[in-house]
């Protein structure tokens, strides 16, 4: 898959495509269903996924708290996954202040040269949101390219949401918020160099920013853990834990990710680190050696769930 940013300079081999737009974070079964609409709709021209960055809520919304299921990596990763040919990630302040007619003109047909587009049904386009579906079949029939809605996927009588998401994830259910996205929801990110205290306590981790994201319910996950980069990239099990570090005072929440069966050095790799199961709350222990136990025990649950987890 490539990544393309510019409108205005985009290689002949990828005009023509059939895109599915909106902003896919998450890219959750609701979103796979617009995808495979737009596979299906032209089976024979490329397939591209027209989504914007940064997410438009942060830009009207910046005081917001993070919401983001997925930064700018895990969604290419997903969409790599999903066999997307092109990802258009158009910068939102070029488009921003693009009429609907505008939009549909100057980006989708003339800049990518799209041959088809697919949306979901509460699809809007343009200045101020003003864009419906409707709007969009419209200026297709102008600007030379199709149009289709995806419909309302659901999951167990649900209907999908990046909402219901945030929720399950807030709350620490990591089951069913992958039953939603059809996927186990990832933290992905290149490893940073931390405190080294894991090292000492006989639990070696690899530290990742969750700065920008919605934050998973605090405490220690069983992970499944893809190194994405690096001489050690493959697939492990492992422990993680999610937040502030309570035993060493004030500190910015990440999370931290012991590797079960790993040795190597993996800082400045990028990592894609699953959340599986919840396995306790963060807490403060009286002692290193209480703390040394508890991840003892945290690790051995870890593996026996792991070990029935596909």
């Amino acid at each position: 898959m490539r990544i393309l940013r510019d409108p205005r300079a985009v290689p002949e081999e990828a005009r023509g495509a059939t895109a599915a737009i909106g902003n896919f974070d998450g890219v959750h079964l609701g979103h796979r269903a617009v995808i495979e609409t737009a596979r299906a709709a032209a089976p024979d021209a490329p397939l591209g996924v027209v989504t914007f960055e940064p997410h438009p809520r942060e830009v009207f919304r910046p005081d917001d708290p993070p919401f983001r299921l997925t930064g700018p990596e895990t969604r290419a990763n997903r969409l790599r996954k999903l066999g997307v040919d092109w990802l258009f990630e158009m910068p939102f302040e070029m488009i921003r202040p693009l009429s609907p007619e505008a939009f549909a003109r100057e980006i989708l047909g003339e800049g990518l040269g799209l041959s088809h587009a697919v949306t979901g049904p509460d699809f809007r386009f343009g200045k101020d949101r003003a864009g419906t579906v409707q709007d969009l079949g419209r200026f297709g029939q102008l600007f030379g390219f199709g149009t289709t809605e995806a419909p309302v996927t659901e999951a167990s009588g649900l209907r999908i949401s990046s909402t219901a998401i945030r929720t399950a994830i807030s709350e620490g259910r990591p089951r069913d918020a992958a039953t939603l996205l059809g996927h186990w929801h990832r933290i992905d990110g290149p490893v940073l160099h931390g405190e080294k205290r894991g090292r000492d306590l006989g639990y070696p981790t690899a530290n990742m920013s969750i700065e920008g994201l919605h934050p998973p319910r605090f405490g220690v996950y069983a992970v499944k853990v893809d190194v994405l980069t690096g001489p050690h990239a493959g697939t492990w099990d492992g422990a993680a834990s999610v937040g502030v570090r309570p035993m060493f005072g004030e500190n910015q929440a990440n999370i931290e990710t012991y590797l079960f069966e790993f040795e190597g050095d993996v800082y400045d790799t990028h990592l894609s680190v699953a959340l599986v199961e919840f396995l306790r709350p963060e807490e403060r222990f009286d002692g290193v050696e209480t703390l040394i136990a508890q991840m003892g025990e945290d690790c051995a649950r870890a593996r026996a769930i792991l070990s029935e987890t596909a």
